[in-house]
């Protein structure tokens, strides 16, 4: 699905969504990089470019499979990811996959025991995701990896690019509606740390799900 089928009238309420996810932080050396799977293979892309920059000694690619990535990734994400950043120069011996995680939570507490089950001490670390990933990415590892640095980064590219690529403008833009709904609700319910919402935020997302983009909601939240 081409952007043009995002109408025009949600552009302003999708992009809004979009900006308050992205955290983009200014990037400097850290103790490993966290390659968050999913169904978007610039996630280990952008890893890779990044472990070039030598801004790591280490990438951790985690995640099983969910039924959006199944089809893609038959054998893992965290398998493939591996695969797509050795064939961009990363040594096999700078990665280590995590191959159980089926959701952000399991994302980041099995790459902690993962790391901790091999003595390998952790004082910073890199938050690779989708664009539309870093907030809730952040506030899961603060909370279930308090202690440590955080840096959270994504592929730079705009919402309109982003789209384009994705070739499901409606999965895209449902995935949107849905971590924003996350954040408030993963905090309520102890997954995550709290978040400030601005109330623009609030009313883009309110606007969104009036107009249908419902398919990724908690089910007792929708």
């Amino acid at each position: 699905m081409a952007t043009e089928f995002l109408p025009d009238e949600l552009r302003g309420d999708v992009q809004t969504l979009w900006d308050y996810h992205r955290l983009d932080d200014e990037l400097r050396p850290v103790d490993v990089a966290v390659g968050l799977g999913g169904h978007d293979s610039g996630v280990a892309i952008h890893t890779a470019d990044l472990y070039a920059q030598g801004l790591f000694p280490l990438i951790v690619f985690t995640g099983a499979n969910a039924p959006a990535t199944v089809d893609r990734f038959p054998r893992g994400e965290a398998v493939h990811y591996r695969e797509i950043a050795m064939e961009r120069g990363v040594p096999d011996a700078a990665i280590l996959i995590e191959t159980e995680a089926r959701n952000t939570g399991d994302n980041i507490a099995l790459t902690r025991k993962l790391l901790e089950d091999r003595g390998i001490d952790v004082g910073s670390a890199l938050l690779a995701s989708r664009p539309y990933q870093q907030r809730r990415a952040f506030a899961t590892a603060k909370k279930l990896w308090p202690g440590i640095d955080i840096l959270c980064s994504s592929q730079r590219m705009t919402l309109d690019d982003y789209l384009a690529g994705s070739g499901d403008v409606d999965h895209v833009v449902n995935m949107l509606v849905g971590d924003t709904q996350r954040i408030t609700a993963y905090a309520q319910a102890g997954f995550a740390i709290e978040q400030h919402v601005p109330d623009v935020v609030q009313t883009a997302y309110a606007r969104l799900v009036e107009a249908g983009y419902t398919s990724r909601l908690v089910a007792e939240q929708r």
